[in-house]
């Protein structure tokens, strides 16, 4: 099954302006590199058509409506979470090696590391000067909202460096990393809009919750992607987890099952020299034989109820409560 985003147009469409007016003040070296990243121009500066989701802004836009504030009021708050997601990926790509970002080259390909990790930095910063020059109580503390979960993002990063040169990762640690480096800021985005609104500490805490659980719901589903997603969906090559033999969690869910599929999974992964073809695909076939495949699609799963139940749990209005539902179904459902 696949579904669609409905309100991610919407929310792309509003919050698209600020997002530009923001990138606009940076230095114009920096700037170039962050409207390529973004998908506004391709790497000679010519207009192209924006890709991507638009998921944290819409859940940030969300958030706003559940706490009944003024849409445009909120809109740096969406904005700011967007610039924090564009440079975590901005720098991703430059640790990882990762050539493509949606279908296109990644950014340090077409203007070298240094530009792409100077431009993350920017984009850090000038989302943190969003927040703060809006001047309310609610803004600021949506400052320390965003910078708390850029911090634990940028831990589960160096957590993730890490498992590369581990052979003993632990499913648990590997969704303590998730938490960190994905949870975290899909959790601020759905939350923000109630605090820079200064609404309701308990409904901000519910929708944080919420956002946990279909943020590691996502990141569970992202990682089936990553083995056997289709590239018109993922953008990346088929197999591209194991091609860079990344502990996933349904890699470290097959290596850790005690399992003889799990065993040759390990020795196979250790292998000098690059994978070929055939490696990749018995690579695949042996996630699957060792159970990583079902658990992780069983525990997003579990997630996903767990995140319904904090949406269920929140006082918000209904059509709100049934968007944030779509969106938690969206990212559990993504062909895999």
């Amino acid at each position: 099954m696949t579904l669609t985003l409905p309100p991610a147009e919407a929310a792309r469409e509003l919050v698209e302006p600020v997002l530009r007016e923001a990138v606009g003040r940076l230095d114009p070296r920096i700037a170039r590199v962050a409207r390529y990243h973004f998908g506004w121009t391709d790497g000679d500066g010519r207009p192209r058509a924006a890709g991507g989701k638009a998921l944290r802004p819409t859940l940030a836009v969300l958030s706003a409506r559940a706490a009944g504030a003024d849409i445009e009021r909120c809109l740096p708050a969406a904005a700011a979470v967007e610039l924090v997601h564009a440079f975590s990926l901005l720098h991703d790509d430059v640790m990882d090696d990762d050539p493509v970002r949606r279908h296109h080259p990644a950014a340090w390909t077409v203007f070298g590391r240094s530009q792409a990790i100077l431009c993350g930095n920017a984009l850090f910063a000038l989302a943190l000067e969003l927040l703060l020059e809006q001047g309310t109580p609610g803004y600021a503390a949506a400052a320390r909202a965003l910078n708390h979960a850029t911090l634990s993002l940028i831990a589960g990063q160096a957590l993730d460096l890490e498992f590369q040169d581990r052979g003993d990762v632990t499913r648990e640690e590997c969704l303590l990393m998730s938490r960190h480096k994905t949870a975290s800021l899909l959790a601020c985005a759905c939350s923000i809009g109630v605090t820079a609104a200064e609404g309701p500490a308990s409904l901000a805490g519910a929708l944080d919750a919420f956002g946990t659980e279909a943020g590691l719901a996502f990141q569970l589903t992202d990682d089936l992607l990553g083995i056997w997603g289709r590239p018109e969906v993922t953008g990346k090559p088929v197999l591209a987890d194991l091609r860079v033999r990344k502990k996933s969690l349904p890699v470290v869910a097959a290596l850790t099952s005690r399992t003889e599929a799990g065993r040759h999974l390990a020795e196979l992964l250790a292998r000098p020299g690059e994978l070929t073809e055939a490696d990749l695909r018995a690579a695949a076939d042996l996630v699957e034989r060792a159970g990583g495949r079902a658990w992780a699609e069983l525990e997003a799963g579990r997630r996903f109820d767990a995140a319904t139940r904090y949406l269920d749990a929140a006082d918000l209005p209904a059509d709100v409560r049934a968007e944030f539902l779509h969106i938690a179904r969206f990212i559990t459902s993504r062909d895999h």
